[in-house]
């Protein structure tokens, strides 16, 4: 059977979002070839028409998922620091996002995977993190503020999800967001 030409791109991309979303609930390293195929309903040769290795889709799910945090960041409809900045922080420090890891940003999931990874995966996940510090950067004014923001933004959500108890868990949430909002802005505090 003959494909169209679009389809093998299409479909590398349906297998990142799949093992992106499972990576990112159940971890990369705990989870299989064949659990991640298992779970986009392919086999585990498709796996292989698309990726080299098991080190390969973890580089490219790295490059994929931190490109749609980043898009998710640029779509921000405010202009203004400030506005720009709360939003975000109510984004990112919510309710949904501890809860369904799958549907968040990749940072909490797999930044401590990403550290025991080999060096081209760390050079690709540098790369994609540098460009989304670099949009912080841009609508907080300095790039101190912006990486204390993304490193607080990722530790709350990755402190929180190890929380057995939800009231505790909000309280992390809503302390970071108070915390965050005084730096960032201290005529708030």
């Amino acid at each position: 059977m003959r494909y169209k030409p679009e389809y093998k791109p299409q479909k590398r991309l349906e297998l990142l979002s799949i093992t992106g979303q499972i990576a990112k609930k159940n971890g990369f390293a705990a989870t299989g070839v064949d659990g991640f195929m298992q779970a986009a309903g392919v086999t585990s040769g498709t796996f292989y028409s698309h990726f080299s290795s098991k080190q390969d889709l973890l580089k490219a799910l790295v490059e994929y998922e931190l490109q749609q945090s980043f898009n998710m960041w640029q779509s921000n409809p405010h202009d203004n620091a400030k506005d720009w900045i709360n939003f975000e922080l109510e984004r990112y420090l919510s309710s949904s996002h501890l809860e369904h890891p799958e549907q968040g940003c990749v940072l909490p999931a797999l930044a401590s995977e990403v550290a025991r990874a080999d060096d081209c995966i760390k050079q690709t996940y540098e790369k994609e993190l540098l460009r989304g510090h670099a949009l912080f950067t841009q609508h907080l004014g300095c790039e101190n503020k912006a990486w204390a923001m993304i490193c607080q933004l990722v530790g709350a959500i990755s402190i929180s999800r190890a929380i057995h108890e939800p009231a505790l868990q909000k309280s992390i949430l809503e302390a970071n967001k108070m915390l965050l909002q005084s730096y960032l802005d201290p005529a708030a505090a």
